[in-house]
């Protein structure tokens, strides 16, 4: 017997929690980037270890303040780069002060001269989130064979980046669907490895 509420479809969790993301302000969502990198990191690594994060788009979570005190801290900072429909992302070097060129779905990503890295922790955009790690991307399903290609090379951290109000209830798991291993919104940092 199931202990989880019955859920909604995908595609109605998704709009019902970006609607909330677009609701907050631009000054709400830069005090939130803030938040989160003011925070200590909630895990150890050593200097030189490769944390992916994204350029945000839209109304997403920036993380980008998080990757730079995490450079300075030792890291190496890596984006994400589209190469083709139905393929793992590529994650290429960042140096957190360089510019960006438009990618093929116009997100901004590190240029072809810029090295591709393995990462280590993956930062990974959301559109919702639940407490058992499930999340809703947006139907490409880029970071779910990322992260499944990446996991099957050796143990890597999946760590969503998200605002409060995108966490519901309950998400509808598939079998594809790649869990994280912890979330961090402007509130909270929550461990998920532990349910």
């Amino acid at each position: 017997m199931s202990l989880r509420p019955p859920s909604l479809p995908k595609p109605v969790l998704r709009a019902a929690a970006l609607a909330r993301r677009d609701a907050l302000s631009a000054a709400e969502r830069s005090a939130a980037a803030q938040a989160v990198a003011a925070r200590p990191f909630p895990i150890d690594f050593a200097p030189g270890t490769v944390i992916a994060g994204y350029a945000p788009v839209r109304s997403e979570f920036d993380p980008r303040p998080l990757l730079r005190a995490l450079t300075e801290c030792g890291a190496r900072a890596a984006l994400p780069v589209i190469v083709g429909r139905d393929q793992p992302l590529v994650f290429r070097a960042w140096d957190t002060t360089a510019p960006l060129a438009r990618g093929p779905l116009g997100i901004p990503e590190p240029g072809p001269d810029q090295p591709e890295l393995v990462p280590d922790i993956v930062l990974v955009p959301l559109a919702a989130f639940d407490r058992l790690g499930h999340r809703i991307g947006y139907g490409g399903g880029y970071y779910d064979r990322s992260l499944a290609q990446l996991r099957a090379g050796g143990d890597r951290l999946a760590i969503g980046i998200a605002f409060a109000v995108q966490e519901i209830p309950a998400i509808p798991a598939l079998a594809h669907d790649v869990p994280l291993d912890l979330v961090l919104t402007e509130t909270e940092t929550i461990d998920l490895r532990r349910v």
